[in-house]
């Protein structure tokens, strides 16, 4: 949580955008997933985002989702994603956070989700995102994240009333996760006209790092979401480049590459 926390702080004083991309772990392999850790935070990365593959990832659009059935089956597990994450964490200076849905953190053991978080934790992991938690229900997991010093991070969306984002606000810690669109992950071509106005709505009730993810594929869009938030995520639009690729060599090209140009544009 703190490493995170410290990473905004010198993102502010240097007057600097987080660049957060996402990329599937275990996808092709567990061997690439840590390699590109270390490929993407030379490339520019701030934060990195490693999803835990799941068979029914319900706010993933088409690439996630596919992303994630190669993962499973190719046999990756929650343990085995984080023990790639843990077999580079040493060499990395930025923080890793990871995504997974509900019930992967209820089948990790008990008492969940703190044998989940404990682990993630001892991993090197800084922050856990899980989607399909409500606010309103993430009691259980608050609690555990702040006894293993890990930041749970919640969602906010442009359909949240200004109760609920006061709620998300207070809940999570080192960033918001603000998402642009009401749907799921993807590449899109358009970033909504009112994505300012939502930020602005909830930047009435925190002043924590707000990022935006969803739908974020191309500099000149990663530029005009840095215009009004913390931090821009890229996910989908990363993912398909590097399933296009031929071989490991050229897959880490290509995810250079293209963080390069996203943090040019920012």
């Amino acid at each position: 949580m703190e490493r995170i926390r410290a990473t905004f702080d010198q993102l502010r004083r240097r007057g600097r955008t987080a660049l957060i991309p996402f990329i599937m772990g275990g996808d092709p392999d567990l061997v690439t997933t840590a390699q590109l850790l270390l490929t993407l935070e030379d490339a520019g990365a701030d934060l990195i985002e490693v999803g835990i593959p799941f068979s029914d990832p319900l706010a993933d659009g088409p690439v996630l989702q596919a992303a994630s059935a190669r993962a499973l089956a190719r046999g990756v597990t929650p343990p085995r994603v984080l023990a790639a994450v843990a077999s580079v964490r040493g060499r990395m200076r930025i923080p890793v956070v990871c995504l997974s849905y509900w019930n992967l953190l209820l089948q990790f053991g008990q008492p969940a989700p703190k044998l989940f978080l404990r682990a993630a934790r001892r991993s090197g992991v800084s922050g856990l995102i899980v989607p399909d938690l409500p606010v309103e229900e993430g009691a259980a997991l608050r609690q555990a994240a702040k006894a293993e010093g890990v930041a749970a991070i919640f969602l906010a969306a442009p359909t949240s009333p200004p109760e609920r984002l006061r709620a998300i606000a207070r809940a999570s810690e080192g960033f918001i996760y603000y998402v642009s669109v009401t749907g799921t992950t993807g590449a899109r071509r358009k970033l909504p006209a009112d994505l300012a106005q939502g930020v602005r709505q909830l930047r009435l009730v925190t002043t924590k790092p707000i990022c935006i993810g969803f739908g974020i594929s191309t500099p000149a869009q990663a530029a005009m979401v840095a215009r009004v938030a913390e931090g821009v995520i890229v996910g989908s639009a990363l993912v398909q480049r590097l399933h296009r690729a031929s071989g490991r060599s050229a897959l880490m090209r290509r995810a250079a590459s293209f963080i390069r140009q996203m943090r040019q544009a920012l």
